[in-house]
């Protein structure tokens, strides 16, 4: 009886809106996305994934709660940083739901490291880009006195790093004076005041080297030595810098671009100064080579004083011995003006001989025999020529005799040409009864007038008549 009456009041209420899962994720997406603008959330990376895609798929969590986030391959090659799984980081995202799998996510577009990391990251940009332009380079480097006549130390007044500096100092050399430029060396505003302390001791030029330094400290601590500004200041210095910040361990822009870094500022001013004993035994030992030069050179003058002092002469002799030299050179000038005279005499007659040897006269007579000798040389073989082509003349006009047609009329035959083409008749085919017909001769042409054509000529008939070929009426010859 119950279920009935179950039915009955469910058919009288409203109608039900069923959404399918998709449907409902859509939805969630569209909320989220819609109530929530852009934001930055700070995590630790965690279950870091870099699928060939090239997008990136991880976690953000704190100690109680994490959250899956997505940045995309457009957008995370843009970082100048590789994030990895343990790292604090700041994310600025968009809040959104994965509708296949329904999960709330985060599609981060921007992310940076989160406290101390982006301080390192930020030396890291700095270190690159000034190694770049060449700041830390070796040949920059000023090299440091050997003995400095005064040491400038630019620190705070009242840290420990000035009391260990001036200890060190005290002991190693006292007599080298010490100059304090008294600076702030923590929080904003420090990196301001190292900058003007070094432009003041650069600008008074009353000390040859300076020691930067302050005492160890976290990498907040020691930002104020990672300033560009500071940076170009120390390499631009005219003044060799010495810098010993902090611990051995750490490392600042400032230690990069100095000329000399110390891992201490102890060790600073152990490097800038030499050790007093040192400098004592030094002047010992030049003492004692100082005294043994001076002795050896009075030494040497006592002997040179005695060998001149045994040299010494009466002006007389030396007068005598001059004269002795004199003639002796007199002598030997007569005798190598003798020997010159001579060796130009020589020399004259080899040249003489050799201008005769290359005379025009030598050359010209030369040639004119030898031109005699090449005219004969070409009549006799002009002659040789001449014969030569007469005997090939003669040769060649009896073979043109033999075979000349004049020849062969001049032997009784005859030419016959058909008039007026000048046609030659080999046939009484070729020409016709009444045709004109020209006879050439030995001497003279007949022209006359074909009357009548006979069969061709039978050698068998040759004992009878010879038969009347043609009967022709004949012309005046034509001149």
């Amino acid at each position: 009886m119950d279920l009935p009456e179950a039915e009955s009041q469910d058919s009288l209420s409203p109608a039900r809106q069923i959404l399918s899962v998709s449907e409902l994720n859509h939805l969630a997406r569209e909320i989220l996305e819609a109530n929530f603008p852009l934001i930055w959330v700070q995590g630790e990376i965690s279950n870091l994934a870099r699928p060939a895609s090239g997008h990136w798929y991880f976690s953000l969590k704190d100690d109680a709660a994490q959250v899956r986030c997505a940045m995309f391959k457009m957008r995370n090659r843009l970082l100048p940083f590789q994030p990895g799984d343990g790292q604090q980081v700041l994310a600025r995202a968009r809040v959104g739901l994965y509708e296949p799998r329904g999960e709330y996510q985060l599609i981060i577009d921007h992310m940076e490291p989160a406290g101390e990391g982006a301080l390192r990251l930020q030396f890291e940009m700095l270190k690159k880009r000034l190694a770049t332009e060449g700041l830390f380079d070796e040949q920059l480097k000023q090299p440091l006195p050997g003995l400095p006549r005064r040491i400038g130390v630019i620190t705070s007044p009242t840290g420990a790093a000035i009391r260990d500096v001036l200890s060190v100092l005290k002991r190693r050399f006292p007599a080298i004076p010490v100059m304090i430029y008294p600076t702030q060396v923590q929080g904003a505003t420090a990196a301001g005041t190292l900058i003007q302390a070094i432009n003041t001791a650069n600008r008074r030029g009353e000390c040859d080297a300076l020691i930067l330094c302050r005492g160890g400290g976290s990498l907040e601590d020691l930002w104020a030595f990672n300033d560009e500004q500071l940076a170009r200041v120390i390499a631009a210095s005219d003044i060799p810098i010495v810098s010993g910040i902090g611990h051995e361990v750490d490392f600042t822009i400032a230690d990069f671009v100095a000329d000399l870094r110390a891992p201490t500022p102890s060790a600073a001013a152990e490097l800038l100064t030499p050790a007093a004993q040192d400098w004592w035994n030094m002047y010992a030992e030049f003492a004692l080579r100082f005294t043994g030069l001076i002795q050896r050179k009075l030494a040497t003058s006592q002997q040179q004083l005695s060998w001149i002092i045994n040299r010494l002469q009466h002006p007389r002799r030396r007068l005598q011995s001059q004269a002795q030299r004199t003639d002796e050179l007199e002598q030997r000038l007569v005798n190598a003006q003798k020997s010159n005279l001579r060796h130009q005499q020589h020399r004259l007659a080899t040249l003489r001989a050799q201008l005769e040897q290359y005379s025009p006269l030598l050359r010209l007579n030369h040639y004119q025999m030898e031109s005699v000798n090449l005219q004969k040389r070409l009549h006799r073989a002009m002659q040789h020529q001449y014969d030569d082509r007469c005997k090939l003349l003669a040769a060649t006009a009896r073979a043109l005799e033999a075979v000349s047609p004049l020849a062969t009329l001049g032997r009784g035959y005859a030419i016959v040409k058909k008039l007026p083409e000048q046609s030659i008749v080999r046939q009484t085919g070729d020409v016709q009864i009444g045709m004109h017909i020209e006879t050439q001769l030995s001497q003279g042409r007949i022209i006359s007038t074909v009357e009548e054509l006979q069969p061709e000529y039978n050698l068998s008939t040759q004992n009878s008549s010879t038969p009347n070929l043609s009967k022709t009426t004949m012309s005046k010859p034509k001149r």
